[in-house]
C-alpha cells in the first residue's frame, strides 16, 4: 500500500510531463540558465554542463518526435554532436567543439521550427501550445548563442564586454547576449565588433521581431476570440 502510495504522485508527473513536453523543455532550459553561471568554473562544472546539454538534445528530440517534422533529421544532426562533444572534451580539440555547436544550433533551430509549425496548425490554443511559445523562444535563443560560440572560435575577438575586452566571451555572456538580442531589449553589455557577429546579431534581431509578429500574436489573437466566442 505505502509503495503504490510513493508510485502515484511519479506515475501522474509522467502522465503530464507526456500530455505537455513543451513544458518541461522549458523548465530544463530555463533551469540551465540559471545553473549554468555554476557551472562554467571548475572541471566538474563544465563536465556536468556538457551532460545537462545531452539532456537538453534528448528533449529536444522528444519534442520532434511529436511535432509534423521528420524525426530522421533531428537524430543525424544530435547524435553527431553528442560524439563530437565527448570527442572534443577528451581529445581536448577546440575545433571539434566548434562543429558540435553548429550541429547543435541546427538542431536547436529545427525543434523550434517544428514547435512554431505545431501551434500553427490549427486554429485551437492549447496548455501546451502555450508553453511551446516559451520554449520556441529560448531555443532559438540557445541556437543563436551555438551560432555566436562558432563565430568567435572561427574569428577571433568577434564580441567585446566591459570585462577583459580581449578575451573570448563564456557561453553565459554570449547565452545573455542572445536573449538581449531576440527580446529586443538591447541592455547586453557584449557587444559585437566583427562583422560577422553584427550580421549573426542582426539576424537574431529579425528573428526575435518576426516571432513576436507572426507566432506569439497569433496565439494571443486566437485565444482572445475564443474567450470572447465562450463570453458570448
Amino acid at each position: 500500500m505505502g509503495k503504490g502510495m510513493a508510485i502515484r504522485p511519479i506515475l501522474k508527473w509522467l502522465a503530464t510531463a507526456r500530455r505537455h513536453p513543451s513544458a518541461l523543455l522549458l523548465a530544463v532550459q530555463l533551469a540551465g540558465v540559471v545553473l549554468y553561471p555554476a557551472m562554467e568554473g571548475t572541471p566538474e562544472g563544465r563536465a556536468l554542463f556538457g551532460t545537462f546539454g545531452i539532456v537538453v538534445l534528448a528533449l529536444a528530440l522528444w519534442v520532434v518526435n511529436r511535432s509534423p517534422l521528420v524525426n530522421w533529421v533531428a537524430w543525424a544532426l544530435a547524435l553527431p554532436s553528442v560524439i563530437l562533444s565527448i570527442t572534443a572534451a577528451v581529445m581536448e580539440r577546440p575545433g571539434l567543439v566548434a562543429v558540435a555547436h553548429v550541429l547543435e544550433g541546427l538542431l536547436y533551430l529545427y525543434t523550434a521550427f517544428g514547435l512554431m509549425t505545431y501551434m500553427l496548425r490549427d486554429h485551437r490554443v492549447s496548455g501546451d501550445e502555450l508553453f511551446a511559445a516559451g520554449a520556441t523562444f529560448t531555443l532559438l535563443a540557445w541556437a543563436f548563442a551555438f551560432a555566436y560560440s562558432v563565430c568567435q572560435t572561427w574569428y577571433p575577438q568577434s564580441f567585446t564586454g566591459y570585462a577583459d575586452a580581449a578575451a573570448p566571451r563564456s557561453w553565459v555572456e554570449l547565452l545573455y547576449l542572445s536573449f538581449s538580442t531576440l527580446s529586443g531589449v538591447g541592455l547586453s553589455d557584449i557587444m559585437p565588433v566583427r562583422p560577422q557577429a553584427r550580421a549573426l546579431v542582426m539576424l537574431e534581431q529579425f528573428a526575435g521581431v518576426m516571432y513576436i509578429a507572426l507566432v506569439v500574436s497569433r496565439l494571443i489573437g486566437l485565444a482572445t476570440s475564443r474567450a470572447l466566442m465562450r463570453r458570448d
